[in-house]
């Protein structure tokens, strides 16, 4: 559907992602909304969204409200006659005021299957559940959470190799084909939605410290899937004394083991070896305290005397 007038909500990386899609396939939006800049890093100084920026970057006009729910913002945005509203990652509740103010209402990318994985963190949980699929759905929103009908799908495999970066840059190439898709054929599949069945759905509620302290009592799988989906935004973390280490990068290896869990059995040239319940696991990258990220192999070459074979990592901190 050509000469829409498109609006776009959305905050992160992810959304940035596909606001540049929309303005490389000549599908502009004529305003963007983002949520307000935020204090980070040392300095906590204010920090421009990614959206912000590519937005800015643009020429496009920018509205940083801290609520829709107010009649001031729903007027602003009543203002600028949107035909559609595109919302990805956005972080702001809609209200139904908000929802009813486009020609076509709302559309919502969001990053899985729907209805599996309605909710904040659906990728980090498909990974935890040892999902091997994941996707988009292209929705028309509702005021539920991530009920609405649903206008299009597009599938992504899930590797033994996927972690939470990987599998999110797999699937926002997926999310920017759908949104081109749904937008150039928006009244046919507006016409024809497939409502979500509720009694199949499930939600990812976004990951805690608590999820991310590996419990090396599990098996190695399971231990791995912990390590996935923490990558890049809550990483696996364990204790060893009394530092704290995030585990970056391992792969269950195919060995049993009857000892102390959390034990270190092997230290190799590149990567050691943790026991964990009847199986093993090789752990390739970690970050220290105050460190960077490092490869294991780099750490033992720098003679670090930390990783030994027989040392034990824990959940918690020696007291």
């Amino acid at each position: 559907m050509p000469n829409l007038r498109l609006c776009f909500a959305g905050t992160p990386a992810f959304a940035a992602e596909h606001l540049s899609c929309l303005i490389n396939n000549n599908l502009t939006p004529i305003a963007v909304y983002t949520q307000p800049d935020r204090p980070a890093g040392r300095g906590k100084k204010l920090q421009p969204s990614p959206v912000k920026i590519v937005a800015e970057n643009a020429g496009l006009p920018v509205y940083q409200p801290s609520t829709l729910r107010n009649e001031e913002a729903q007027q602003e945005f009543k203002s600028l006659v949107p035909d559609l509203l595109i919302v990805v990652a956005y972080g702001l509740i809609l209200p139904q005021a908000i929802l009813d103010i486009p020609r076509f209402g709302c559309i919502n990318v969001h990053a899985s299957l729907l209805p599996r994985w309605r909710g904040a963190a659906p990728l980090e949980r498909a990974l935890l559940a040892g999902d091997k699929v994941t996707g988009v759905t292209i929705m028309q929103m509702d005021a539920g959470l991530d009920t609405g009908p649903m206008l299009h799908k597009e599938s992504v495999a899930i590797t033994a190799e996927d972690d939470r970066v990987t599998l999110t840059e797999k699937v926002s190439l997926a999310g920017q084909q759908a949104l081109l898709h749904t937008i150039e054929n928006l009244d046919v599949l507006r016409a024809n939605p497939v409502i979500q069945d509720d009694s199949e759905a499930t939600y990812a509620d976004k990951l805690n410290k608590q999820e991310s302290v590996i419990d090396w009592s599990l098996p190695a799988p399971e231990i791995d899937l912990v390590i996935r989906a923490g990558i890049g935004r809550v990483p696996a973390f364990t204790f060893l004394n009394d530092q704290r280490i995030r585990i970056l990068k391992a792969q269950p290896c195919q060995e049993t083991y009857n000892g102390l869990p959390g034990t270190i059995i092997r230290v190799k040239k590149d990567s050691f070896v943790v026991g964990c319940n009847s199986s093993t696991i090789e752990v390739q990258k970690i970050q220290l305290p105050g460190k960077n990220p490092v490869a294991v192999r780099d750490l033992l070459n720098s003679n670090t005397e930390i990783i030994q074979t027989g040392a034990s990592f824990s959940d918690s901190e020696l007291t």
